[in-house]
C-alpha cells in the first residue's frame, strides 16, 4: 500500500491549549489522493497553527507524484500569500534530488524502513517558550527522523482567523534512505 492510497480522514488532533514546552499529534487515518480531498480535511480549516504545520508535510509529499496538486495544496495553506516563483522553484530544486524528506516527518519513518510511516499517518508539531514572540505568527518545529535537529515552519494568523503557512524549512537535507545510502 502507497503512501496515498487511502483518503485523508483525521484520526485525532490534539488542539492548542497553551504556550511552552509541548508536541501536539495531529493524526490522519488515510492520506489524500488529490486537491478536493486535502481540501476537504478538518484540518484544512486552519483553525490553528498546529495543523497548518501538519498539512504542510502532507502538501509536499504530494509534490513527487503531483507536482501540480501539491503547489495548489500549499497555495491554500499560504492563503493571501500566493507561492512564489521563487518558492515553486525550490520546490523543483530540492526535489530533482530527493523525494523521501517530506515522508520523513511521519513517525516511524526512518532511513532504515526508506522513509516508510507507520499507520495512522501522525506528524509531531512541537512549540517552546518562544514560538510566539512575534504577535501574530508561531513558529513550530517538526522532527524528520532522518535529522538529529527539528526542522521550522512559521505561520501567520491572518485577520480571517486562519493560520497561514508563512515559510517552510522542512526541505533540508537528511539521511539517505538504507536501500539508496551505499554506506549504510
Amino acid at each position: 500500500m502507497g503512501l496515498f492510497d487511502n483518503i485523508g480522514t483525521p484520526v485525532s488532533t490534539n488542539a492548542p491549549q497553551q504556550s511552552g514546552n509541548r508536541t501536539v499529534d495531529v493524526t490522519f487515518a488515510r492520506l489524500p489522493e488529490n486537491f478536493a480531498e486535502f481540501a476537504a480535511l478538518p484540518q484544512a480549516a486552519l483553525a490553528n497553527p498546529f495543523d497548518t504545520a501538519a498539512l504542510t508535510v502532507l502538501a509536499l509529499c504530494f509534490y513527487p507524484q503531483d507536482k501540480d496538486a501539491s503547489i495548489q495544496m500549499l497555495g491554500l495553506l499560504k492563503g493571501p500569500q500566493p507561492l512564489s516563483a521563487y518558492e515553486q522553484q525550490f520546490l523543483r530544486d530540492r526535489f530533482s534530488a530527493a523525494d523521501y524528506v517530506p515522508r520523513s516527518y511521519f513517525v516511524g519513518a526512518t532511513p532504515n524502513n526508506d522513509y516508510k510511516p507507520a499507520e495512522p499517518y501522525t506528524v509531531k508539531v512541537s512549540e517552546n517558550p518562544y514560538s510566539y514572540q512575534e504577535q501574530g505568527y508561531a513558529k513550530l518545529y517538526l522532527q524528520s527522523g532522518g535529522a538529529d535537529s527539528p526542522r521550522a515552519v512559521t505561520l501567520r494568523l491572518a485577520k480571517d482567523g486562519k493560520w497561514y503557512l508563512w515559510e517552510q524549512f522542512l526541505l533540508a537535507g537528511i539521511r539517505q534512505p538504507e536501500s539508496s545510502n551505499p554506506w549504510a
